[in-house]
């Protein structure tokens, strides 16, 4: 992939790793903000991101500027060491905007208006709020452009605004025109001969709006794609000018984890620096393997390169059907994980927590408890850890993993739309699936895109990849010749980029490689339901496929509709499952076929739920568990967070965790 051509991180990070959270002192009287700034500095903060959601206090009039207040924060920051990630206000307009025009509020697929009170009520294509937003990037820019205490630009906040209104419309129809030329290629591409949808003329084609009935399959897809890319656009934009007033300062923007709205391979390519938003329930068992795959996925729309968590969660959240807090430790565990597995800043939405508003019970780093509570305790515990490890991590890399994990936006859009065989099928869920099978068999993956090069992998994983282009398979097919292992899940291969089912129900290429003589039917299953295979039962789908002559070996069904079929397939270094494997089936099917690429785990005998990831010279042991376990490591090492020596052995305790160095 191609160098970045903005500032890297490191120019931001200075050698340290990055501690603090969202500040939004404009919901405190000014007398609070010293008292920040003191527990800052004992809980180890060194930055803060200000102005997310301050357009209407930097702009309270149409053109009005009241910067007084962020010059005297950004002045106070400096004062005190503390770095500063500017954000640009426009993920939250202030209401005049909406009243004055109305033509900048989004609008649902059923017409509906969304009304400013909230957040995120922008239209991404409406003239008018880019031309506001632009306006005061600029006065942002030209004003903290040479402050001391700039450390990064954050442009806007998630990005996830749909908007189907007029002004969304005409973008839309110019995209398209831009992608297809004719409509004569928009018809072809649509398959709009179905239900007498041909068009004859471009205004005709509208966004993809309520309709009797379920709507077309391609046109919902690059409605999906259109927006993605109208909100880049409108990052861009903003991205350009910041970077125009400050080329030595890295930009920013915060993605949500694995959320389905935006092409994150494509985003990622325009960010000087990946940052994430990651937020796994406390009582979810695999919350660590979630956070985890998050890491996996931010460092590799990295290149591998340091990265960002820029938001987490210090306790409890405020959207989930019950909010639970983190249990003691949980939280450090957590924070740690994001380092060994790359990032080089580790902070928080918020650091104080809110009085009013909607997310008064979502936790800060100063929760309502105060400097006494138990999470600011924790808090300053990580500040000082993470100071003890910065000059051994900051800048570095996570050994380079030999496991690549295919995802790819197009294919998560194209393949759960109405009109499929299952709704129990879920890709994020698929995805989490295949990655909780090689956490737990300790080994690293990184994450890539289909078209990626894929030469520095031993084993490539596809848990599904319904849509693939020809560039996709073609990869794959090579990746296997050149002497790389694949192993790939059900449903891949279906549909080519237009949705368009491959002849044969999956692409030939696909069926060559996996020795797939004729794919009859799939079968899918209802919720609960399983089917028996030899040695193990799968789950949530099956298919009825016939086995080529040329197969090296077959894992048969066994009883039922598909007795005898094949469930797995190997020919040569690919293999197909053509169900999912319940967990500890599919982890011990990873690991043996990892271990025949040559792959090896991180450490050998690690207990379960120990995770051992390394990064630069360090080995990072991280216990997801509450018991007492004992952790083989040869040699000697020093606990960098306890200044111990360590000889052949670690203790780790309820969520424990141990940097070791080795020790010549």
């Amino acid at each position: 992939m191609p160098e970045r051509k903005g500032p890297a991180l490191s120019d931001a990070t200075r050698g340290r790793i990055l501690f603090g959270g969202d500040y939004n002192p404009e919901q405190w009287p000014e007398e609070t903000w010293h008292e920040d700034v003191r527990l800052m500095r004992e809980a180890g903060v060194n930055s803060v991101t200000l102005g997310v959601f301050s357009w209407a206090k930097l702009e309270p009039r149409p053109g009005a500027r009241e910067f007084g207040w962020l010059d005297r924060l950004m002045d106070l920051m400096h004062e005190n060491g503390i770095g500063v990630v500017l954000a640009t206000p426009t993920s939250s307009p202030p209401p005049w905007m909406g009243r004055l025009h109305p033509e900048t509020l989004p609008r649902d697929e059923d017409g509906r208006t969304e009304w400013w009170g909230s957040r995120q009520h922008f239209s991404h294509s409406s003239a008018t709020y880019r031309r506001y937003a632009a306006a005061i990037t600029e006065d942002l820019a030209a004003r903290y452009g040479s402050h001391p205490a700039l450390r990064m630009w954050h442009i806007n906040n998630e990005y996830c605004t749909y908007d189907w209104g007029d002004e969304a419309e005409d973008a839309f129809r110019g995209w398209l025109q831009a992608r297809y030329g004719t409509l004569e290629a928009l018809n072809r591409a649509w398959g709009t001969a179905f239900w007498s949808q041909g068009y004859g003329d471009w205004r005709e084609v509208l966004p993809p709006r309520r309709a009797h009935y379920m709507k077309n399959p391609t046109q919902v897809l690059d409605f999906r794609r259109f927006t993605s890319d109208a909100l880049l656009e409108c990052y861009l934009a903003e991205r350009d000018i910041v970077a125009r007033h400050t080329p030595h300062i890295p930009v920013t923007t915060n993605f949500m984890a694995l959320w389905q709205g935006l092409d994150a391979w494509r985003w990622a390519e325009e960010e000087d620096v990946v940052s994430i938003d990651v937020y796994p329930d406390p009582r979810d068992p695999f919350g660590g393997q979630y956070g985890a795959l998050v890491h996996d996925m931010t460092r590799s729309q990295a290149r591998g390169g340091p990265w960002t968590v820029m938001e987490q969660a210090a306790g409890p959240v405020n959207w989930r059907g019950v909010n639970h807090p983190k249990p003691a430790g949980l939280n450090r565990l957590w924070s740690l994980q994001a380092v060994a597995r790359g990032a080089d800043a580790v902070c928080y939405f918020q650091w104080r927590q809110s009085r009013q508003g909607s997310e008064k019970f979502h936790s800060g780093m100063v929760g309502h408890a105060g400097e006494r509570g138990r999470t600011f305790r924790e808090v300053q515990r990580i500040g000082t850890e993470l100071a003890l490890l910065s000059g051994k991590t900051a800048g570095t890399r996570v050994e380079a993993a030999e496991v690549a994990v295919l995802l790819d936006w197009n294919a998560w859009w194209a393949g759960e739309q109405d009109g499929r065989l299952s709704r129990e099928t879920d890709l994020a869920q698929v995805v989490r699936a295949w990655h909780r099978a090689l956490w737990e068999a300790h080994t690293v993956a990184d994450f890539a895109h289909p078209e990626h090069d894929l030469s520095g992998y031993r084993l490539v994983v596809v848990p599904q990849l319904y849509l693939m282009t020809d560039a996709a398979i073609d990869n794959l097919v090579a990746h296997v010749e050149a002497g790389g292992s694949l192993v790939a899940g059900f449903q891949t291969g279906v549909a080519d980029e237009d949705d368009r089912v491959r002849e044969g129900g999956m692409d030939v290429r696909l069926r060559d490689l996996f020795g797939i003589r004729v794919l009859h039917e799939w079968w899918p299953l209802d919720a609960g339901e399983t089917v028996d295979a030899d040695g193990f039962r799968g789950t949530l789908w099956s298919e009825e496929i016939e086995a080529a002559d040329d197969v090296d070996a077959v894992v048969p069904y066994k009883g039922g509709e598909l007795d005898g079929l094949p469930a797995v397939l190997r020919k040569g270094r690919a293999r197909y499952l053509s169900t999912l494997p319940e967990p500890h089936a599919l982890r011990a099917l990873l690991a043996d076929i990892a271990a025949e690429a040559g792959v090896r785990p991180t450490l050998a005998g690690l207990p379960a739920g120990v995770e051992a990831v390394r990064r630069g010279g360090l080995l990072f042991l991280l216990h997801h568990g509450r018991d007492h376990v004992t952790v083989p490591v040869p040699g000697r090492h020093r606990d960098l967070l306890t200044g111990a020596e360590v000889t052949d052995a670690v203790e780790l305790g309820r969520y424990g965790v141990a940097v070791l160095e080795a020790v010549s």
